[in-house]
């Protein structure tokens, strides 16, 4: 197998802050992992690593057979497909959804001077067409609700037809049924025989779609533990991430805790 994304000793500081220490994890190409975690354990830093949007402090990372601090991002990048609130500060108020869409060809989220062709709004429209956003193509991304704001990321996150898929928190802010609407979609985006490899962040479990095959447990940017969801995913780890006591519950493919 294929590693798409391997992490060796990796360590980010900033100042005094110890953001992650000494992580190391492996994803191959036919795996789909969740990264789980508290509030400020470590993930979204993580995936800045693994969207090769930062660099650490120590250690070693390689993405898609390319060494961070040995290649062009730039060219790296569009290989990537990042959906993740930390991009929303940095699009212009007026973007529209579908130049929020089609801008990810250049790697940009304003649209400036770039030549696009036809072929690529075409492209983008569809990609908002499928994720359920078509109808608010021409309005401006900022004047879009929550839920049309995350299927208008994903849809980004898709242009480049990339190899690895990062979706860091798509659920975060949404109601009962926008986050089942968002697990459904995720579910058939990932089991499709054209799936890159995908990384989903939450710190909900009922946030996870029923065919993800791996865990990553985070606690105060530390691996608590990682593998096989089905033998890693339990009440003992899942306590000792989030430090309160919990007893998982699985059915039908989907998971629940509670506080014993």
């Amino acid at each position: 197998m294929s590693a798409v994304l391997d992490m060796r000793g990796v360590s980010v500081r900033r100042g005094r802050k110890l953001l992650l220490d000494d992580v190391t994890w492996t994803v191959h190409e036919d795996q789909r992992w969740v990264v789980l975690g508290a509030n400020g354990a470590g993930k979204t830093t993580l995936m800045q690593l693994a969207a090769a949007r930062m660099h650490p402090t120590t250690g070693q990372v390689s993405i898609l057979d390319e060494a961070l601090g040995t290649v062009d991002v730039f060219e790296l990048r569009p290989l990537i497909g990042f959906s993740s609130n930390a991009l929303v500060g940095s699009v212009p108020p007026q973007e529209t959804a579908l130049n929020m869409v089609v801008t990810a060809a250049y790697g940009v989220t304003g649209r400036w001077r770039e030549e696009y062709e036809r072929m690529d709004e075409r492209r983008a429209f569809e990609l908002l067409n499928a994720w359920g956003v078509g109808t608010v193509f021409d309005r401006p991304f900022a004047t879009l609700s929550e839920g049309e704001r995350k299927r208008v990321q994903i849809a980004r996150a898709l242009m480049t037809d990339p190899e690895l898929l990062i979706l860091d928190e798509p659920g975060a802010g949404l109601d009962l049924g926008g986050r089942e609407s968002l697990v459904r979609r995720t579910d058939e985006l990932i089991t499709s025989p054209t799936a890159p490899t995908t990384i989903l962040v939450t710190h909900h479990l009922e946030e996870i779609p029923p065919s993800f095959t791996h865990v990553l447990l985070l606690r105060d940017g530390r691996v608590v533990d990682a593998g096989p969801i089905e033998q890693t995913l339990t009440s003992e780890s899942l306590t000792k991430t989030f430090d309160v006591e919990l007893t998982l519950h699985r059915r039908n493919g989907r998971y629940s805790a509670f506080a014993d």
